[in-house]
Parts: C-alpha cells; structure tokens; sequence
C-alpha cells in the first residue's frame, strides 16, 4: 500500500508540474511575420515552444469591418496544424480590402492568445519587377518593351494598381561597365524609346515597378544589353556587296556541278559510250528509208535480190553451169530455202559460139528478176531441158 500510494503522488506531480509549463509557455504568443510579392501572401510565425513539446497552431482570417459588426463574429480558419506558415494565397483576398490576421497556440487543450495582425493587400503588399523586358533597336535608339508583373493568377497587376509606373536604369556599357551612374526615365507606358543615344553604341538597360501611393519600389529586372544601329558606313556596305557576289558565283558554280553531273548521270543511261558493232547495226536497221538491209521476220514473204545468175550451154547441149563452190553452197541455201531469184544469166541470139570444136557458154546479164523475161530466156533457151538443168541441178548463183 505504502509502494502504491507513493507512486500515485508521484505521478500527479509530475503531471502537474508539465501543465504548469505549458500554462507558462503558453502565455507567449506567436510572433507574427507576413511575406507577399503581388498577390501571393504567406504568413509565418515563431513561438518559443518549439521542439520542447508537441504545439499546434490555428490561423484564421475575418474582413475587418466585420468587426464592428453587432452580430456574432464568424472568423475562417485557415490552416490548423504544427507547421509555423501559412499561405493565404489560396484564399484569394481582395486586393483593396482590409482584413485580421490571427494565430494562436494549442497544446494539451490549452490554448494561447490570439496573435493578431491587420493587413491590407494594396498598402502592405510588395510590389513585383516586371514580369518581362525586351529591347529592340530603332534606327539609333533602343526601343524598350515592358510587362507589368503578374499576380497569381496570370493577370497583370497593373489591374490592381492603375498608378504603377516604371523606372528605368539605363547605360553605356562602355563608359559605364557596372551602371553606377545610369540615366534615368520614368514612363507609365509599357513601351518607351530611350533618347540621347549613340550609334552602333551598346548599352544596357534594368527596370523597376513603382507605386508612389503607398511608396512601394519593386527590386530591378534582369539587366539587358543591346546595341544601337544608325547610317551604315561605306565600308560595310562594300563588304555586304562583295559578299552577295561571292554568295552569288558559289551559287551558280554549284547550280551548274548540279545540272552537269545530272546531265551525265541522264547520257550515261540512256545513251551509253558502248555501242553495238556496225555491222549488227546495220541488220538492226528498220528505218524504211535507209538504204541499209532490214532483219525481216520469217512470216513475211522475202524477196532476196540476187547479183547475178549464170547459165552456159556445152556439147551442143543448152546447160547451166555450176558456179564456184563458195557460191554454190550460198545460193544452194538460198534456193532450198525458197528465197526467189534476183539475177539472171543466158544465152543471147539462140545459139552458141563454138571454139575449136567445142560449144562456148553464153552468158547474159539480167540485172533484175522478172518472171516474162525468164519465161523468154526458156524459150531461147528450150525450156524443157532449161527448166530440167534448173532443176536438177539447182544452179543459182545467188549473190547477197
């Protein structure tokens, strides 16, 4: 019992001693401090509990004229939990209202005082550089673009703030490399063209937002550098004149490389330096006004013309005589194979010459075939035995 009892009391005392700190601490309030740029407003706070024991923090927010209001007060919460911010953006505050801010403490059910703060976007908020600034040449001056910033949402907060107007920083690079003593103009406009400016100078340029209301100043723009143009002198023109006619010979030379190699690659194709041999070119030949032979198709009926056609009579007797074997053999072929007959040779006046006894051969020259004037030669000639030697003997001296 004594063992119970002891630690009983030990354990209320202890309990009682860790609710003392806590009221101790609890008397403290937050520390409130409040980060905006635009409309983008984050509230944030110290408390000397911190990472002694478990604390949470409730943020609320009320329009302040409600305060005066007789009815009972509704405030927004806004974040509850053990972070030490808060961020308002969300909650899209008027940017031309007046509203309460409050944090309090909470640990173990206890709770701190409120700490309050009263906060108005368009005399408390900072005001942001512009969102983007962009310089252009014009003639011998720069031309200056300017963005007005932008709130959270996209807008422009020039929206919010219709008396903003911009200060712009601006330099020779030359004279004046870190902009200590820039010259300065001030323009409500968002594009400004910067005078007393030098040709073919660079400079550069840096611009503020500013609002003389509420005395707000944003912080510079990046610094942008550009240079100026003017008269172009004479030696740069010659330089672009003599460039445009380098630019021009490079592109004819290679429009005419283009156009030659084309030309090959086409003669190559379609008009090879290889040729057939003359003498295949001429039995290719099929123009019908060449005076060159024509391969003629085994249908047609083909008619060879023959130089010449020998018959001699011998013994008395009215006989063809064979020709010389080389021209026997070709018109031997040229007979079996029906080709026809373009020369004849005969006997002229019906009788032959003899010499020494024996009978001579007549000779006649037919310089082309005809079937009357063969018919005639037979008669001259006896036919039947004319026709029988022909046939025979299958003499035709058939020369192509």
């Amino acid at each position: 019992m004594n063992i119970g009892f002891a630690l009983f009391l030990f354990g209320f005392l202890r309990t009682s001693c860790f609710n003392a700190d806590v009221q101790e601490a609890e008397l403290e309030k937050p520390y409130l401090t409040l980060h905006t740029l635009n409309t983008q407003y984050i509230l944030t706070w110290e408390h000397e509990a911190a990472g002694q024991y478990a604390v949470n923090f409730t943020t609320q927010y009320l329009s302040k004229y409600k305060l005066k209001s007789k009815r009972k007060v509704v405030w927004n919460s806004v974040c509850v939990g053990p972070e030490h911010s808060c961020d308002l953006t969300g909650v899209k505050l008027h940017y031309h209202a007046i509203y309460r801010l409050r944090v309090r403490a909470s640990a173990h059910g206890l709770h701190s005082d409120w700490a309050q703060k009263d906060f108005c976007p368009d005399m408390d908020a900072d005001l942001g550089p512009p969102s983007k600034v962009a310089l252009s040449p014009v003639s011998n001056l720069l031309g200056v673009a300017i963005s007005p910033p932008l709130t959270s949402e996209g807008e422009y907060m020039k929206q919010n703030v219709p008396q903003m107007y911009y200060r712009i920083h601006y330099w020779s690079r030359l004279e004046d490399p870190q902009g200590a003593s820039p010259a300065v103009v001030n323009s409500g406009s968002e594009h400004v063209t910067l005078p007393g400016l030098q040709s073919w100078t660079w400079y550069c340029v840096r611009v503020q937002s500013r609002f003389d209301y509420y005395n707000k100043t944003s912080s510079f723009s990046s610094t942008q550098c550009m240079q100026t143009e003017g008269e172009i002198p004479y030696w740069l023109i010659f330089l672009y004149f003599l460039a445009s006619l380098v630019a021009a010979f490079l592109f004819v030379l290679g429009s005419s490389y283009i156009i030659y190699k084309g030309y090959r690659v086409l003669k190559t194709t379609y008009f090879p330096s290889i040729q057939l041999p003359h003498h295949i070119q001429e039995y290719l030949s099929d123009s019908p006004h060449s005076d060159l032979p024509r391969l003629l198709s085994l249908e047609a009926e083909v008619e060879l013309v023959c130089d010449k056609i020998s018959v001699c009579l011998e013994k008395d007797l009215l006989e063809v005589h064979s020709p010389p074997s080389d021209l026997e053999d070709d018109c031997g072929r040229h007979s079996r194979q029906h080709s026809g007959d373009s020369g004849v040779y005969s006997t002229e006046g019906g009788s032959a010459q003899k010499r020494g006894g024996h009978s001579q051969p007549m000779v006649a020259r037919l310089d082309s075939w005809d079937a009357p004037l063969l018919e005639h030669v037979k008669m001259e000639m006896g036919g039947e035995l004319l026709d029988e030697g022909v046939v025979d003997e299958g003499v035709l001296d058939i020369g192509v």
